[in-house]
């Protein structure tokens, strides 16, 4: 598959570049995108909600009432859950949602994410860029070139650029990575993914193991 390389203004450069087969053109394997998915969702969860059960609320333990005689249930202690102010019952307690996935299967899911978008034609291969300094203003200009100013888009770079990625971190539709920290998640998020020129070997080199 043959794409051709833009530069910053959008412009063609005349230069093409092939996408592997083996990256970017294979069925996607729809569960093992869901699977890593779901896992970049949990990893994100905190898991720090938590509520008082009857043990761990602060009150008198003494019994509130005879056992017997009175007309209404036993009732044991104030902090019961039945009484206003007392424990919660079965509360939520602070729990770690992660969950492990095989290296194997992340990697499917990577590379059925890249041929998703490009079979939908929603990858764009732009030479490799850099700002003398940071400047949202410069990188604007760079999605006005494209046309994705109103679109979530994913820069995918060959290495860590302060410029570029300072210049972008204040858009909320732009996402920037390197083509080492590629997610599932990310890719199918965007509407556009925008690879460097540059980001090309190290993906087909990470994805084609």
């Amino acid at each position: 598959m043959k794409v051709s390389v833009l530069d910053i203004q959008g412009k063609d450069t005349g230069r093409k570049v092939e996408l592997s087969d083996a990256v970017f053109g294979i069925e996607p394997n729809d569960h093992a995108v869901y699977l890593d998915v779901k896992q970049f969702l949990a990893n994100k969860r905190q898991g720090t909600s938590k509520a008082k059960e009857r043990a761990e609320i602060s009150g008198s333990t003494r019994k509130i009432k005879k056992q017997k005689g009175t007309g209404t249930a036993r009732a044991g202690s104030i902090k019961s859950p039945v009484f206003r102010g007392g424990g919660r019952i079965f509360g939520p307690r602070p729990q770690d949602h992660s969950f492990k996935l095989n290296k194997n299967l992340k990697r499917l899911a990577r590379k059925s994410a890249l041929s998703i978008q490009a079979k939908e034609n929603n990858i764009i291969v732009v030479e490799d860029f850099n700002f003398e300094t940071p400047r949202t203003k410069n990188f604007t200009s760079v999605l006005d070139a494209f046309g994705i100013e109103n679109k979530k888009s994913l820069f995918v770079l060959a290495e860590s650029n302060n410029n570029v990625y300072l210049s972008s971190r204040n858009l909320k539709r732009v996402k920037t990575v390197i083509n080492t920290g590629l997610s599932t998640y990310e890719l199918l998020n965007a509407n556009k993914v925008i690879l460097s020129e540059g980001s090309l070997e190290g993906i087909e080199s990470n994805l084609s193991k």
